[in-house]
């Protein structure tokens, strides 16, 4: 792969490919959970920690999210053939290609909001999680998995009040993803909305031995946001929530029931550290994928820097800080590779007030990553050559697009002042993705089986 062969588009693309190709999910998996057999006993390792296996006699498996599937395809071969266990399960998610034992079942989750099955598969988690915690004898003799990678917090939703419709909790999803908000604010709200959010399932598991294992798709430190952390300790709390709802105003924007809800005394603290039982192991991470990316930007010759500092910011502060950085690079080295992992926010107004110019009511096509390409566009200039600025999403999907994201250049907006004038259109519309397919500068990759938040790699090298 050489930039002579292809030009820096090219080369950003097969960068973002090869490096999601070599974050395996059920590598990593293999590597923090292992059968092990051992003085004629059989053995769990799951993290620093060992399981005797031959003690348990109920293991239950609750996988909920984008990479359910490889997390499955990797543990099941685990639990085969332990003959005096009985092995039951819970799977939320949107990949249909599951080939799941007797004692499974499996729920098509909704995803970027919650659907009729995101309710059901939430009821059937946690009816599961009740049931081995009741029928356990002693410590030791029950197991709870919980497989979590993002995209759960729409998949799995109850709410804490039962009156509030599905219909309501679409709106609610919705105003939340759109408010404009981090990801850690975004979860925040909706752990405290939750039954089954901010630690809860893992309340009804308390007192058996259980472990997280975690795809996370959430910023370094803030690892209970991953889902909205059905399964971990709560480290917000209800005046943060109330803070978050008043600063971004979404009280107003909510449904009566939900808005009740928040105004009531219903509106209670989540489990906190120290009062749940269950362990965390991380098997990939966001970090993980930009080291990986690191190391075949620099087999390429790059000189290659990771820099998160924008995880989370607006689109444009975030692409003006990214362009900015790489321009200062390449004033030191010939060939840049500007790497940065987690996710730009983009603030929608409410669809009521965007009519569009056929007087229906809808937004455009595309998501954060196009419309950061886009945006990115705008900023390069000729004299800023050459240059190329991938964003992509790790799990396939952009928004309401069907691409993972866009590649861009200095010469996508070149000498045309009309084309200028379409993309700054297009951006206003939030209508990037329809742009950049024409273009033919999107990225497809469907459906990944992974999910660790977005990646945007700016390549540069002096002509």
């Amino acid at each position: 792969m050489t930039t002579t062969e292809s030009g820096l588009r090219d080369v950003a693309r097969r960068l973002f490919l090869q490096s999601l190709g070599d974050c395996n999910v059920e590598q990593a998996f293999t590597q923090r959970v292992k059968r092990e057999a051992r003085a004629g006993k059989t053995f769990l390792a799951v993290g620093d920690d060992t399981i005797d296996l031959d003690c348990v006699r109920r293991i239950g498996v609750v996988a909920v999210g984008k990479a359910t599937s490889a997390m499955l395809k990797a543990l099941l071969p685990l639990l085969q053939g332990l003959t005096q266990c009985d092995l039951s399960g819970v799977v939320i998610t949107n990949d249909e290609r599951l080939d799941l034992p007797p004692g499974f079942q499996s729920f098509a989750g909704g995803h970027p909001t919650p659907n009729q099955a995101s309710f059901a598969g939430a009821e059937a988690a946690v009816a599961l999680v009740r049931s081995i915690r009741s029928k356990a004898a002693k410590t030791g003799d029950s197991l709870c998995l919980f497989l979590i990678s993002g995209g759960a917090s729409a998949m799995m939703e109850l709410p804490l009040d039962i009156r509030i419709s599905l219909e309501d909790t679409v709106k609610f999803h919705r105003e939340l993803v759109h408010c404009g908000g981090s990801i850690a604010e975004i979860n925040c709200v909706r752990k405290h909305f939750s039954a089954v959010k901010g630690g809860r399932l893992a309340l009804e598991a308390k007192g058996i031995l259980s472990y997280s294992l975690l795809i996370s798709d959430v910023p370094l430190g803030h690892l209970d946001a991953l889902g909205s952390g059905p399964t971990l300790p709560d480290t917000s709390t209800v005046d943060q929530c109330k803070e978050i709802l008043a600063r971004y105003q979404l009280m107003e924007r909510f449904p009566a029931s939900v808005k009740q809800f928040f105004s009531s005394a219903q509106l209670v603290e989540t489990p906190k550290a120290g009062y749940l039982t269950s362990k965390a192991v991380t098997l990939l991470s966001p970090d993980s994928l930009a080291a990986i990316v690191r190391r075949c930007a620099e087999d390429l010759g790059f000189y290659a820097v990771v820099d998160n500092a924008c995880d989370d910011w607006n689109y444009k502060d975030a692409a003006e800080y990214l362009v900015r950085r790489l321009q200062e690079l390449r004033r030191q080295h010939s060939r840049v590779c500007l790497i940065s992992s987690g996710e730009v926010t983009v603030e929608l107004p409410r669809t009521s007030d965007f009519p569009c110019a056929q007087g229906a009511e809808k937004l455009g096509i595309g998501g954060r990553n196009q419309h950061f390409a886009l945006y990115a566009a705008t900023l390069l200039r000729p004299s800023d050559a050459s240059v190329a600025v991938l964003s992509a999403g790790t799990d396939g999907i952009d928004g309401n697009s069907f691409a993972a994201g866009a590649v861009v250049d200095e010469r996508t907006l070149l000498g045309e002042e009309r084309r200028l004038s379409q993309a700054r259109d297009a951006l206003q519309r939030f209508d990037s993705g329809t742009f950049l397919e024409k273009a033919g500068l999107c990225i497809v990759t469907g459906l990944t089986g992974n999910n660790l938040r977005d990646l945007r790699i700016l390549l540069s090298v002096d002509c």
